[in-house]
C-alpha cells in the first residue's frame, strides 16, 4: 500500500511535470524504490513458504515461526535499502551543490542523472530476478511433484506459485517500459501521456493488486465470509427499501 500510494503521488507529479524541491522528491523517491524492491522478494519468500507447506509439512510449524518471519522481512527491508541508498550517496558526491537546492521534476531520471546509477540498477534488478524466477521455478516443479498425490492443498499451492510467477512477470516489464510505451504510441495509437498510464497501472499498481487476491479471495475462509457480509448487506439494503 505504501508503494501503490507513493507511486501513484510520483506519477501525478510527473504526468504534470510539476517540479518540488530536491529533498522532498528524493524522500519520495527513495521509499518508492525500497517497496518496489522488495516486491519481486516478497514473492520469492512466499513461494518458498508454499513449498515448505506442501514439501516439508511436518516442520512448517517449526521453520514458518513469527520470529523467523519477522528477521525475514527485516533482511528483505535491508537488502532492498542497501541496492537503492548509493544511488543518493553517489547523487550527493558528483553534483554540484545548486543541483541539490533546486526545483526540479520529480522523476529518477532527473533526480538521480548518472548514468553508472542506470546500469548499476540494471544489474541489481537483474540478479534479484534471476534469483526470485529461480526460487519460483523450483518450488513449482517441487510442488508439482508433489501434486501428483491428488492432494487438493498441493494443487492450490502449485496454483498460487503459478500467479506468482505471473506476479513477477508483471513486475519485469518495468525493464521493458521504454519498448512498451512506444508499442502503445504505435499499435493502438495511444498518446505518449495515455502510454504513460496505461504501462503504469499495468507495470505499478496490477502486480501488486494481485496480492490480496492470491492470499484473500481464493481463501475459502474469507471468501465465505466476503460473500456472508456482502449478501447481509443487499438483503439490507432491499428492506429498507
Amino acid at each position: 500500500m505504501i508503494q501503490v500510494m507513493l507511486s501513484i503521488i510520483l506519477f501525478l507529479m510527473s504526468y504534470n511535470r510539476h517540479k518540488i524541491r530536491f529533498s522532498i522528491c528524493c524522500i519520495i523517491m527513495l521509499f518508492t524504490h525500497f517497496t518496489s524492491e522488495n516486491t519481486p522478494l516478497n514473492v520469492g519468500c512466499m513461494s518458498i513458504e508454499c513449498y515448505i507447506a506442501v514439501c516439508l509439512p511436518l516442520r512448517h510449524s517449526r521453520i514458518c515461526t513469527i520470529k523467523k518471519t519477522l528477521i525475514l522481512i527485516g533482511l528483505i527491508w535491508v537488502t532492498s535499502t542497501s541496492s537503492v541508498l548509493p544511488d543518493l550517496f553517489v547523487t550527493l558526491a558528483t553534483q554540484p551543490l545548486d543541483f541539490i537546492h533546486h526545483s526540479r521534476v520529480c522523476h529518477k531520471t532527473y533526480i538521480f542523472p548518472s548514468p553508472i546509477l542506470t546500469k548499476k540498477s540494471t544489474i541489481i534488478h537483474s540478479v534479484f530476478l534471476v534469483i526470485v524466477w529461480f526460487t519460483i521455478f523450483y518450488t513449482y516443479f517441487r510442488i508439482l511433484f508433489t501434486a501428483r498425490a491428488a492432494s487438493k492443498d498441493s494443487k492450490k499451492a502449485r496454483n498460487t506459485i503459478i500467479l506468482h510467477g505471473f506476479q513477477v512477470l508483471l513486475c519485469m516489464t518495468i525493464y521493458v517500459r521504454p519498448q512498451l510505451v512506444d508499442v502503445g504510441h504505435r499499435w493502438f495509437l495511444l498518446s505518449y501521456f495515455d502510454s504513460l498510464f496505461v504501462n503504469y497501472i499495468i507495470m505499478h499498481v496490477l502486480p501488486r493488486s494481485l496480492s490480496p487476491i492470491i492470499y484473500g479471495v481464493r481463501d475459502e475462509t474469507f471468501r465465505k465470509y466476503l460473500k456472508k457480509y456482502m449478501l447481509c448487506k443487499c438483503s439490507f439494503t432491499k428492506n429498507k427499501r
